[in-house]
């Protein structure tokens, strides 16, 4: 697999290196590479260009100890889901080596920055339908920490057991969903390579079970 550190204007390698990182230095993020995350999000699309969403920044010390209570609390959620546990030390094959970092990622959530992303209800559409408002948001928050060679880590800590903890704790109203919550530092370790499935095993043409073979032919570069 091919490592990547440092910023990147290239597009394309932005969007084929943002891998998820859970493993940080213990530099803090400066406030103007954050701020040009944060106002990325705010560039993408949604219904209506409402742009009915918050995105809170959590990095004040009752702010962060509220965020490791929602780890906890998520952990013990997706431990029996994932059917994880903490490896050995001398467990290196790639289940144990994702897993050592999962469980560093949730040890550390004290240390980090993070942002919480809401957007408001509305009862005419459901929770899906708004996440496409707001699930953009947060890609692109992702990609634009990517290119400034930051990491990023989208996590379920505001889901499960943790939602009311971190509402509580960033004040959010009732009538907003928690819609995701992002860890964000610089990566100990480069970037790499993402491991997906080939887009012409999950693209069809016209119908459910169309070959789609000949746009990835067609789209492929010359050798």
């Amino acid at each position: 697999m091919t490592r990547m550190s440092g910023p990147t204007s290239d597009f394309w390698e932005v969007l084929s290196t943002a891998r998820t990182i859970r493993r940080f230095t213990d530099v803090p993020v400066d406030d103007a590479t954050l701020a040009r995350c944060l106002e990325a999000a705010t560039w993408a699309p949604n219904g209506a260009n409402v742009q009915a969403w918050r995105f809170v920044v959590l990095r004040a010390a009752p702010a962060r100890a509220a965020v490791a209570e929602a780890a906890r609390r998520s952990l013990e959620v997706i431990e029996p889901v994932y059917r994880m546990s903490r490896p050995k030390p001398d467990d290196h094959d790639l289940r144990s080596r994702n897993n050592r970092a999962t469980y560093e990622l949730h040890d550390r959530a004290e240390e980090y920055t993070s942002v919480l992303f809401t957007y408001q209800r509305f009862d005419t559409a459901s929770e899906l339908l708004l996440g496409g408002s707001v699930f953009p948001a947060i890609q692109n928050f992702l990609l634009a920490a990517r290119a400034q060679g930051l990491g990023a880590c989208l996590t379920s800590w505001a889901s499960y057991a943790g939602e009311p903890v971190l509402r509580e704790a960033a004040g959010v109203p009732d009538d907003f969903m928690l819609a995701g919550h992002v860890v964000v530092g610089w990566p100990r370790g480069g970037h790499g390579t993402l491991r997906r499935k080939p887009a012409g095993d999950v693209v069809f043409l016209d119908r459910w079970d169309g070959d789609a073979g000949e746009l990835f032919r067609a789209g492929a570069p010359e050798a």
